[in-house]
């Protein structure tokens, strides 16, 4: 993947785009390192990892998102979401994808997340497996795919680092718990991404994300603001069709662009989290930004999303490259001394 060195700019996504879930418990955030300087990466991971391993990495990637958002749209949000509730809990690890008893799945805060992004991505992993052996982990395919996602729908590239570990087990229900819930105040917004790492720029950089995407009803259940026709319209909706799935962006859903803070200065937000934006000056002041220069947000985007591709927890060494994404490589010598060696119980 000669190409992958270091690409400059796009996107994803914080409370992220589809099928938001129940409000996320207030908890105290679980260790998680975060990288200050683009030039300082976690240990073992570099920009050109799988350069030598697997040079047509980047365009096997590539045509299999295509052919994927090709046939559903939906797909992008599908995998920004999926990276998102991925990384935000203990770093990028490929965690969220295990199933199994104690799988992160199972939990309320991924409630919805879409089927056809999670067989994308074990798609992608058997193709580069077949094509280049066990040399790319899920965490690295999920990335990159969500990386390819955004990119084709118009939004440049970002620097992606590469190299990372699959986890041996799920995040816990704790390190899940710190996930954003759809009824969060600004306030719990702004704290719960410093804890992360990220400022207030961020934040709403992240939340724009939410340009794609739906929602289900009982996501804005709670939603009360100042339009107050609209959000009569979206309760009258959810009324008559309760298991509908709400448009997050009402202008353009399916366009990654800016109308998205358009919608909020209109009082059009869908979600609370969405309208809490206009609750706080700086927040506010960066959605009038983003609202009127597309690329100020796509760039801001970018640079934010290149960020969340480094939040690590355990060490990137720490793990295996999976021969399924969906579950551990149970009875390899070294995933099983791994886990004697830190407790870890395996999905099943």
């Amino acid at each position: 993947m000669a190409e992958l060195s270091k690409v400059a700019m796009v996107a994803t996504m914080g409370l992220i785009a589809a099928l938001l879930s129940p409000t996320a418990m207030s908890l105290e955030p679980s260790f998680i390192s975060m990288v200050t300087d683009d030039a300082q990466l976690p240990d073992g991971l570099s920009y050109d990892f799988h350069a030598e391993s697997c040079p047509n990495l980047e365009n096997m990637v590539r045509e299999a998102v295509q052919a994927a958002i090709a046939k559903d749209v939906g797909v992008v949000a599908g995998l920004l979401r999926i990276l998102f509730h991925d990384c935000f809990p203990q770093g990028c690890d490929a965690s969220l994808l295990l199933t199994g008893a104690n799988s992160e799945l199972k939990m309320p805060q991924n409630g919805g997340l879409r089927q056809s992004a999670l067989d994308l991505i074990e798609s992608i992993r058997a193709t580069v497996h077949r094509a280049c052996g066990p040399t790319v982990s899920c965490a690295d395919i999920t990335t990159l795919a969500t990386k390819q996602a955004i990119m084709q729908s118009g939004v440049p590239g970002y620097d992606l680092p590469l190299g990372r570990k699959d986890s041996l087990a799920p995040a816990t229900f704790q390190q899940v718990g710190i996930l954003p819930g759809p009824d969060f105040r600004i306030d719990q917004l702004v704290k719960t991404f410093a804890d992360r790492g990220f400022d207030k720029v961020e934040l709403a950089a992240l939340s724009g994300a939410h340009t794609i995407g739906k929602a289900s009803c009982g996501s804005f259940k709670n939603r009360a603001g100042e339009n107050a026709d609209f959000v009569l319209r979206l309760q009258g909706l959810c009324a008559r069709m309760p298991n509908r799935l709400q448009d997050l962006d009402v202008d353009t859903p399916n366009t990654f662009d800016h109308k998205y803070y358009k919608n909020l200065q209109a009082k059009k937000g869908v979600l609370v989290t969405d309208m809490a934006l206009n609750n706080d000056d700086k927040t506010r002041e960066w959605v009038n930004n983003f609202a009127g220069n597309q690329g100020w947000f796509f760039g801001t985007f970018s640079n934010t999303m290149s960020k969340l591709s480094k939040l690590q927890g355990k060490p990137v060494t720490v793990g295996e490259i999976r021969n399924n994404c969906f579950r551990v490589n149970n009875g390899k010598k070294e995933t099983l001394d791994l886990i004697v060696a830190e407790g870890i119980v395996p999905s099943a």
